[in-house]
């Protein structure tokens, strides 16, 4: 009985084509849920002025801008996910 070796590289060639479109999927989704610098920098400016624009806190600023950015994303994202349109 002959075996068609021609056949098993055809479907790994299929199942790495399908792999790579999920992980440009992954990937689209993570740009999605990471904040912009433009975003954390406006987030930063506010906390800034609402402490009366002091100086010395950028860095606490915006490393506080971040987190926020996240876990307002995380929460939007389990909604959505909870809840589909």
């Amino acid at each position: 009985m002959k075996h068609n070796r021609c056949a098993p590289a055809q479907n790994q060639e299929a199942v790495s084509v399908s792999h790579a479109s999920g992980a440009a999927d992954l990937q689209e989704s993570l740009i999605d849920f990471v904040p912009s610098v433009d975003e954390v920098a406006r987030r930063a400016y506010s906390f800034y002025v609402n402490q009366g624009s002091l100086p010395g806190h950028d860095v606490q600023d915006w490393l506080e801008a971040q987190r926020e950015l996240l876990e307002e994303r995380k929460l939007t994202r389990a909604y959505a996910f909870r809840n589909p349109s």
